[in-house]
């Protein structure tokens, strides 16, 4: 079990289509890293100057867009997921 600190969260990135509306196969080297990811684990909040938690608009089991830099990159139990600042979250999916 991994849980994140302060005001962020781990993302399990959903892969897109591997093929185009046309039917063409995009290869591997080709596809970009998709800005879609469903929220793992979340922290219990970044703390205000009162010492008080700010409560954290995401939850486990939301599907996210997050910006094309956002997060990153690692590897826990053998799974690629990414960890970023609640921040860099663009929205949820409804």
């Amino acid at each position: 079990m991994f849980t994140p600190l302060n005001d962020r969260v781990l993302v399990r990135r959903i892969e897109g289509d591997e093929k185009t509306k046309g039917g063409l196969i995009i290869p591997d080297n080709a596809k970009e890293k998709p800005a879609e990811g469903e929220i793992v684990a979340v922290s219990a909040g970044a703390r205000d100057a009162d010492g008080d938690r700010i409560a954290m608009d995401v939850k486990t089991g939301d599907r996210v867009l997050f910006g094309k830099w956002a997060g990153s990159e690692i590897k826990f139990d053998g799974e690629d997921l990414m960890i970023m600042k609640e921040s860099d979250i663009l929205g949820i999916i409804a």
